[in-house]
């Protein structure tokens, strides 16, 4: 037997295709369509961030760099989330540098979850996280956000912790409806795990782009939920360089022991020059604290340049993702929706049903919604707007 055609029926991951993310900017690339799908800047990184990487390249800094990552962007990790989160962390015992914060999302799950474990996820949820799940052997269990707001469900939330609870995933800000956790969330989250063994992930990636003067509510904030959490954020979201793959995870020291036991063993270690020009772009905190700024502009003129289209939009507190209602315009699927949109619009989104395990409840309002990323230039969101304005 050819064990190749074997292993087809025998898949870890049976369920899983090629993420929607991927079909969709292929189809845009097909269609020669503006590209506002998949969540990555069209404009460059800080041109000093580059030079800075040629510096660290022309110094040497070509090999390994150590498995946790580079003491000096460590320092600098520390450094920040004690300034902004008033949160003093070990560099050495609780900082570690990974390949994005999809790796670290992924091997965070692996430490914690065992099987038989329940992982509570909220949908519409990023679709990186039931795949190591599964793979853990644990099971997911997904409670609904609802449109407009997605607001979290506290009761329910309460109501679904049990004694085969493991972790609870927070996203905030989230990705893909833009909401954001508030100071009072964080209380009614530390309340409700208070008496539990329950560990939490905070996929806090968006952390810098949070808009209308809110503040960013890490878990690192609260010591009794920080003594609990994997909390992972991306320089890819903030310094535009979504292909450098550069993110770390912040956790107690117990923790970070265990998750160093299988991060070594999946990436070991971390582009080195990156690392070391990512730590000394970080030295001036200007760029990370104007980011809300900045996206908020984009928001605001994405928003405004939709203005006398049929579209509806909701609320955007965070992300560079803003959601829109179309169920004026069709009563198509979203999926449906959104492949008719690339093909005759010209313009790719991605379908919020896929981000619910029950691919949006089957009718409901989910169904009639679509994310845009605006995290473009502004020429090209003009140009996606007035062809939208024309549906």
């Amino acid at each position: 037997m050819n064990p190749a055609l074997a292993l087809s029926g025998q898949s870890r991951l049976p369920g899983v295709k090629t993420t929607i993310f991927s079909v969709m900017s292929q189809l845009a690339a097909e269609h020669g369509a503006l590209n506002l799908s998949q969540g990555f800047p069209d404009f460059e990184c800080p041109e000093h961030l580059r030079e800075l990487v040629s510096e660290a390249m022309r110094a040497g800094h070509n090999q390994y760099a150590p498995m946790p990552g580079v003491p000096l962007l460590r320092q600098r990790i520390t450094e920040k989330v004690l300034a902004l989160y008033g949160a003093p962390v070990d560099m050495d015992r609780e900082v570690t540098v990974t390949c994005g914060a999809s790796e670290a999302l992924f091997v965070a799950i692996q430490t914690v979850v065992r099987p038989g474990d329940e992982v509570i996820l909220f949908d519409p949820a990023y679709d990186c996280y039931e795949p190591a799940v599964d793979l853990a052997g644990g099971r997911a269990i997904h409670l609904p956000l609802r449109a407009p707001d997605y607001r979290i469900d506290w009761q329910q939330l309460g109501d679904a912790i049990g004694p085969k609870t493991r972790l609870i995933v927070i996203n905030t800000p989230h990705n893909p409806t833009g909401s954001a956790l508030s100071a009072d969330d964080l209380d009614r989250l530390a309340e409700l795990v208070a008496d539990t063994p329950v560990f939490l992930i905070g996929d806090e990636v968006y952390e810098h782009i949070v808009f209308d003067g809110a503040d960013h509510q890490s878990l690192l904030r609260r010591e009794e939920l920080r003594q609990r959490s994997f909390v992972i954020s991306s320089f890819g979201k903030t310094y535009h360089t979504t292909g450098w793959k550069i993110g770390y995870c912040i956790a107690p020291a117990p923790m970070t022991a265990e998750f160093r036991k299988i991060h070594q063993y999946v990436t070991f270690s971390i582009a080195t020059p990156m690392q070391h020009a990512i730590a000394h772009f970080m030295a001036d905190p200007d760029f990370h604290l104007g980011l809300s700024a900045f996206y908020q502009q984009k928001r605001d003129h994405f928003r405004s340049a939709l203005e006398g289209s049929r579209f509806a939009l909701l609320p955007c507190q965070g992300t560079y993702f803003q959601l829109l209602d179309y169920s004026a315009i069709s009563d198509r699927p979203d999926l449906d929706m959104a492949r008719w949109l690339v093909e005759q619009a010209g313009v790719a989104a991605i379908p919020v049903s896929v981000f619910y395990a029950d691919g949006g409840g089957g009718g409901t309002k989910e169904d009639r919604i679509l994310r845009f990323c605006f995290a473009k230039s502004n020429d090209t969101l003009d140009r996606a707007c007035e062809r939208l304005r024309q549906l």
